[in-house]
């Protein structure tokens, strides 16, 4: 039997976009010849993968999964794209996105992911062999981590289509040696509140100073468009981004299901029932689809309109 080098996977990978485990196998059951191999995959459908990998896939899940560790927790939320809403039904599909979000509680970036270990191949092959099975392009377009030494990484999943599956997902951060379950109890509920309000930062420091800046060159031309004094434009604008960072701030922000009460206060007032201190580390909110730029088909209505004209 011809010796499958890694350079021939390669070149065989490159060919047909198809995963390296698979064209390993291919060229094993081929002894060794490219073209042949080319030909297996085709006959397999595992080929046809690679005309789909440059469709858009907006559609999908967004999977949690959540481990713990010792007094603490890890938590991960990963993006996985489809082409349709139809597929993001499917059975085998969402069993696939689990299995992934569950792969990720190891990896610290979506390579990573796409490269780990998953039911004796990598992801990206499963991947790769679930397109050929369904016949629509995705992918794992996005991960993030959230990890507590003592605490809990609590999640919700808005929108839910089975547990921890959905079109939204937030991962929050609560570090503490209070009550699991009541510490859990407050990240989800700060979770869901995350889900309504998108917050750009968890405090007024770690908010991105460009965002600042943006909305400063918006208020100030508004301020110019509204015929404001010139001399004081400057200090009103300084009182609108203070506003605007009180919108955008986690800690800053009225929790939704008391707005007398702001994020910040709710989690010290925590801390003060549960006997010890609760910090509100992090946060993740990852949207479906979100940046990704879909196209525009021809409007149905104005086809239907044209049709029946004359």
């Amino acid at each position: 039997m011809a010796e499958i080098t890694a350079a021939l996977v390669k070149e065989l990978r490159e060919k047909s976009g198809v995963g390296m485990m698979d064209c390993k196998k291919a060229l094993q059951e081929n002894d060794g010849d490219l073209n042949a191999a080319i030909d297996w995959l085709r006959a397999k459908g595992l080929s046809k993968a690679a005309k789909k990998a440059d469709r858009v896939a907006a559609e999908g899940l967004i999977a949690v999964a959540t481990r713990a560790e010792g007094e603490g927790e890890t938590a991960a939320v990963i993006e996985f794209n489809a082409e349709t809403d139809f597929v993001a039904r499917n059975d085998l599909f969402q069993t696939t996105a689990k299995k992934i979000a569950a792969v990720a509680l190891d990896q610290s970036d979506v390579d990573g992911v796409n490269a780990a270990a998953m039911d004796g191949a990598t992801v990206q092959d499963a991947v790769t062999n679930l397109v050929a099975t369904i016949g629509e392009n995705m992918h794992v377009r996005r991960m993030a981590k959230l990890s507590v030494s003592q605490g809990v990484v609590a999640s919700y999943v808005h929108n839910a289509v089975s547990p921890d599956l959905g079109k939204i997902g937030v991962l929050v951060a609560m570090e503490g040696a209070g009550d699991k379950a009541k510490l859990r109890e407050l990240g989800r509920k700060i979770a869901m509140h995350v889900a309504a309000t998108s917050p750009l930062s968890l405090d007024e420091s770690s908010l991105d100073p460009a965002a600042i800046e943006k909305e400063r060159q918006v208020l100030t031309e508004k301020a110019k468009e509204e015929g404001r004094p010139e001399n004081m434009i400057e200090k009103i604008v300084m009182g609108q981004i203070a506003k605007f960072q009180k919108e955008v701030v986690l800690t800053k922000q009225p929790f939704v299901m008391n707005p007398d009460q702001t994020i910040e206060q709710l989690v010290a007032d925590a801390g003060k029932e549960l006997g010890s201190p609760v910090t509100l580390k992090a946060f993740v909110r990852m949207g479906l689809g979100e940046g990704v730029e879909k196209p525009v088909g021809p409007d149905f209505a104005e086809e239907v309109a044209s049709m029946t004209k004359g």
